[in-house]
């Protein structure tokens, strides 16, 4: 089993090789074929949060993230093996894995919604992930079949598609109208993919690289922002062309964090899932005067991801613009996300 591992913080990868575990139980091995490099990944790999206002750096050790850790939760392959015990396990099947697991025991993942667990499995940060050319599951219900997906570009589905498919059904109330997406990096090119698929009206895209904006109109946005200007605010309102009710913030620092809330009418609603970091900037008065919502989205349950495939095939949903990379670019690839120099998805390929 080769793999490319986080040792050290801030360090880069190192290659190890290990012999593959004798599986046992309900477990699953699966010969990983695409692995996406997602931007949550840059945070593991620096080791924290920048929580603003003065805060100390919210650790991730102090999360309960132990290195070596194989990183990686954007996983496809190919189901080789099963333990005594995996009777659903489908040999030769290429599938999607789902990466946000919880202990199964609690009241919380009997529901169906492991990804809110409070004692998570997640593969690629409490447990190993797909950075390697091999990875073992705990169970083959984490294990969604492509069933004809091409597995480069589907790999993404397991992080960015579920995540901002999840956020994106939190503003059903209001996708018949323009909603504001903050970042066009790949969730938001996932994002305004999907929203048409869900028969959203379309998506004003705010980002401060022309280049991603550009991408973002030649994907179908109703228009873009430079979030930077000075006149942000005013370019969005008058795109708009009506008062805005929702507003998805896929960066999450407090520019965005502000120029989302301020844009909203009375009765709007600010999902937000980017991690960059920062402090809240909002008044609280304005909260309360404005009757907005304010909700955090964290990627999406089993079911969520399974509806989303099924989703992508009905609507027959172009993927986003990927670049394959082999395992070994691994550390070439964080840089270049860390950079700013990729648009859409690195996605790595053993």
């Amino acid at each position: 089993m080769k793999s490319f591992r986080v040792t050290g913080f801030g360090q880069p990868l190192s290659e190890e090789n290990r012999p593959t575990p004798e599986l046992t139980g309900t477990q699953v091995l699966v010969r990983v074929k695409a692995a996406g490099v997602c931007h949550s990944d840059l945070h593991i790999w620096e080791g924290g949060y920048e929580l603003g206002h003065g805060r100390k750096k919210l650790s991730l050790a102090d999360r309960g993230v132990a290195l070596p850790l194989t990183m990686g939760h954007e996983t496809v392959g190919e189901i080789v093996a099963a333990g005594p015990d995996a009777k659903d396990a489908k040999i030769g099947e290429v599938a999607l894995v789902y990466p946000w697991i919880g202990c199964g025991q609690c009241a919380v993942c009997k529901a169906g919604d492991e990804n809110m667990c409070l004692k998570p499995r997640f593969l690629g940060v409490y447990c190993d992930g797909g950075y390697s050319d091999e990875l073992i599951m705990p169970h083959p219900r984490y294990l969604l079949s492509l069933d004809g997906l091409d597995p480069v570009t589907a790999a993404p589905y397991a992080c960015s598609g579920i995540t901002t498919f999840s956020a994106l059904k939190k503003l059903e109330f209001c996708l018949d109208e323009p909603i504001v997406i903050f970042g066009a990096g790949g969730l938001g090119l996932m994002a305004l993919s999907l929203l048409k698929a869900m028969g959203g009206k379309g998506a004003i895209m705010v980002d401060i690289d022309a280049s991603k904006r550009e991408a973002a109109e030649k994907a179908g946005a109703l228009a873009s922002v430079d979030g930077a200007a000075p006149d942000a605010l005013e370019q969005i309102m008058a795109k708009a062309g009506m008062p805005i009710r929702g507003a998805l913030d896929l960066v999450g620092n407090a520019q965005t964090a502000q120029l989302g809330f301020d844009c909203l009418t009375k009765g709007g609603k600010l999902v937000i899932v980017g991690l960059f970091g920062g402090g809240a900037p909002w008044a609280l008065p304005f909260i309360p005067m404005k009757a907005i919502t304010i909700q955090g989205s964290y990627v999406g349950n089993l079911a969520e991801t399974q509806e989303l495939l099924d989703l992508v095939r009905a609507k027959k949903i172009a993927p986003i613009p990927v670049t394959p990379l082999p395992l070994p670019k691994a550390n070439d690839a964080l840089r270049d996300l860390q950079q700013g120099k990729l648009i859409g998805r690195a996605v790595l390929t053993p």
